[in-house]
């Protein structure tokens, strides 16, 4: 009987711990990223998000989330979408983690979504091609307004049909932003809208697509996750972000991707697009040589020589200057250079200049910080960049990152900064635009090159 009863008890215990094990809570969603080692993030493909670089995966969220990743401890998976239907499905279905794809918070998206703290803000452009009837506002369109579909440019045109009854649009998920503005381009569409930042980094080699006006001023970015009571991820977003700006490390990510696009001129660059087909075919086959030579980026080297001499090979300045890489005497001598007005030997004593430049960069320094600082100082001097360098770190900054250096070089042209630095006074400001203009003049040789777009073939 005693045997019995403490046969029953123990398959009672049983039972009872077999119950137990199989009513244990299921792990939350940062134990599954954890468990599986890896951060799934869905974003749109396109230049201010995520796109294939020369040589590996780039863009400005793409970075993010890989910091992101990081501070989880896990590896980043990024699943590149064309449409945001499927982005946003995605999400819905639970097979992402999150979407970093520079989405605007509207009231409305919250009913399925949560949104994280917002780290940028941007603005909606309407966008029509140069040269046609400026609409003013949307009473003035002659034709509907093509966007993406379930984007928060078709929210904003929901709420400004309010006022104008008559303001038409159609959407498409077969097109993505950047194939909207071409067609603007070729006449396939008469207007669209876009956010500020990506039609900034377009306009860098298409320079002939228009402002109409502004269909919002400031509509705060913030990644999203999906509506859930789950917060184990989503609780770590406002650290990491606040993390990522008293670091500096946002501020960097966005001078890296944004910082030289701020301004536009049209005049400028519709100039530049057409020497790049006209004038740069005379001297490609030396910027590429001499690049290979001293191991730089021969669109680099030609973005350079654009913005000294516009590709002119009898330049001068009063200063003394000359020739297409617009070299001092001091500097030709130094170089090897005995002819500054002939065209193969300047871009040679260029490269060799700028190559000797990255060279002196302080250690610590990664690219592309690196070229940026070397840049500069083919501008103002080595000497007046490393002050500004000294004087990025009794600040606080980062005198590593351009980021912070960009902000302290205009600095130098103030008695009070100046007078305690080895070099003096010097135009940092002048240094700053002149590093942001080759930057502008770099990426839409790359584009144009990338794009079968020159007529010459770079051999890259």
């Amino acid at each position: 009987m005693v045997i019995l009863r403490l046969t029953c008890f123990v398959s009672i215990c049983l039972v009872s711990m077999f119950l137990i094990g199989c009513d244990k809570t299921p792990p939350n969603q940062l134990q599954q990223i954890k468990a599986n080692n890896t951060l799934k993030v869905g974003t749109l493909v396109g230049p201010a998000t995520y796109y294939q670089g020369h040589t590996e995966e780039e863009g400005f969220e793409f970075e993010l989330a890989g910091a992101f990743a990081h501070e989880l401890g896990v590896q980043l998976e990024v699943i590149p979408f064309f449409n945001l239907e499927k982005l946003f499905a995605s999400l819905e279905q639970g097979q992402l983690d999150v979407v970093a794809s520079g989405i605007s918070y509207h009231p409305s998206r919250t009913e399925s979504f949560r949104f994280g703290p917002y780290y940028r803000q941007i603005s909606q452009k309407l966008v029509y091609k140069q040269g046609k009837q400026r609409p003013r506002n949307y009473a003035q369109l002659e034709a509907p307004v093509t966007v993406l579909a379930n984007s928060h440019h078709v929210l904003s045109l929901e709420e400004a049909k309010v006022n104008y009854p008559q303001l038409q649009w159609q959407t498409t998920t077969l097109l993505d932003q950047e194939e909207l503005l071409l067609g603007i381009l070729n006449n396939e569409i008469e207007y669209t809208i876009v956010d500020s930042h990506s039609l900034a980094l377009f306009r860098r080699y298409h320079p002939n697509l228009s402002i109409a006006f502004s269909v919002s001023q400031s509509d705060p970015i913030a990644w999203v996750m999906k509506r859930q009571t789950d917060d184990s991820l989503y609780a770590l977003l406002m650290p990491f972000f606040a993390k990522m700006q008293s670091s500096g490390q946002l501020a960097t990510l966005e001078e890296k991707y944004f910082g030289h696009v701020t301004r536009f001129n049209y005049v400028n660059t519709v100039a530049f697009v057409e020497a790049s087909k006209q004038t740069l075919p005379k001297y490609a086959e030396w910027f590429i040589a001499y690049s290979k030579q001293y191991d730089l980026d021969w669109r680099l080297l030609a973005a350079l020589s654009y913005q000294e001499s516009m590709w002119n090979p009898r330049a001068k300045s009063p200063t003394g200057v000359r020739g297409i890489m617009m070299l001092t005497q001091s500097t030709a001598k130094s170089v090897g250079v005995k002819h500054r007005l002939k065209p193969e030997q300047n871009i040679r004593g260029g490269a060799r200049y700028l190559a000797n430049l990255i060279a002196r960069v302080p250690d610590g320094v990664s690219n592309p910080d690196r070229t940026w600082l070397a840049l500069a100082a083919y501008n103002v001097g080595m000497g007046h960049v490393r002050d500004a360098l000294k004087l990025t770190a009794q600040q606080g900054g980062d005198p590593h990152s351009w980021a912070d250096v960009k902000k302290r070089l205009p600095l130098l042209t103030k008695k009070r900064y100046y007078r305690s630095t080895r070099y003096g006074y010097a135009r940092g400001d002048v240094a700053v635009h002149y590093v942001d203009n080759i930057r502008r003049y770099f990426d839409a040789l790359v584009w144009l090159d990338e794009n079968g777009a020159l007529p010459f073939s770079s051999g890259e």
